[in-house]
């Protein structure tokens, strides 16, 4: 039997896919910059910040929960969202061991 898409990548690999999937709009990227500005945040608070319809905040903040970049909890009928801090931290951490293993094709020398 062959091999499943998910058995030809590393751990690593897949896990910034992801995020860089979720990072993947401008809009995404404003909203986290938001997020990091404030303990909290509720849903429409963002969306007079951002600029954007409700329902379309609402899209880019459910992409950026699925990938775990931001945790939420219920407040009567608002969500308050912030960063998930552990999620950041693995994120910087993946994105410089890319990095790492890139930089050996960053000098002169290659190709």
């Amino acid at each position: 039997m062959g091999a499943t898409k998910e058995q030809l990548f590393t751990d690593h690999q897949t896990r910034l896919a992801a995020y860089a999937k979720a990072l993947a709009h401008p809009a995404r990227i404003a909203i986290l910059q938001q997020l990091s500005k404030l303990d909290s945040c509720v849903c429409g608070d963002l969306v007079t910040d951002i600029g954007l319809a409700q329902a379309t905040v609402s899209q880019h903040l459910k992409e950026l929960k699925k990938a775990g970049l931001i945790q939420g909890t219920i407040e009567g009928v608002r969500v308050c969202y912030c960063i998930n801090p552990e999620a950041l931290t693995l994120l910087k951490k993946e994105l410089n061991l890319l990095f790492d293993s890139l930089q050996s094709c960053a000098s002169d020398e290659c190709c």
